[in-house]
């Protein structure tokens, strides 16, 4: 039996013999995408025209004002650093030494992070000498914490990137408004 054999339907009830043949697609039903819509098959004959990330000019990243984006490394590095509080206790911890748990991965994530921070300072208009402080406090964060346990307890103390955001904000504070 032939994969054709089994897309062609079966006698009619009438008892015709007629056999229409079915393409693979029919055979198989209608495509639907994530959202539940049926896709044309033409539209796929088309292939993919473009797919990229845009977080340029027109993209909902890249409209945020001066002051969103402040806010928004600020909320990312309260989330990085101090977002959690150990029960019992006063130490405050966020994901980075969650994930910082992860051996070498964790690690080269949370660093991937850090670094989009200083790229975001970079954009604010952050000087060469504030943004190598910045990546300076991202390798001593990285490296020492590659070691398995100690590194992990270092990233909690340590908070990187609280200490990022806070070089930006006191160099943002001694710029004229404009």
């Amino acid at each position: 039996m032939q994969d054709d054999d089994i897309l062609a339907p079966r006698k009619s009830r009438s008892g015709s013999g007629s056999h229409a043949r079915f393409s693979r697609d029919e055979a198989r039903g209608p495509i639907i995408d994530q959202d539940g819509h049926e896709i044309r098959p033409e539209s796929l004959e088309q292939g993919f025209r473009e797919f990229r990330f845009e977080f340029g000019q027109g993209s909902p990243f890249g409209n945020l004002t001066r002051e969103q984006r402040i806010a928004r490394l600020e909320a990312m590095a309260k989330l990085l650093d101090v977002a959690f509080i150990l029960p019992g206790t006063n130490i405050r911890y966020g994901i980075d030494g969650l994930i910082g748990l992860i051996p070498v991965v964790g690690d080269v994530i949370t660093t991937a992070i850090s670094l989009w921070l200083v790229r975001e300072a970079r954009a604010l208009g952050a000087p060469w000498h504030i943004t190598a402080r910045m990546l300076g406090n991202v390798a001593v964060d990285g490296v020492v914490g590659l070691v398995p346990f100690a590194g992990d307890a270092f990233d909690v103390m340590f908070r990187a990137n609280t200490r990022n955001v806070r070089l930006l904000q006191r160099w943002l504070e001694k710029q004229p408004r404009m």
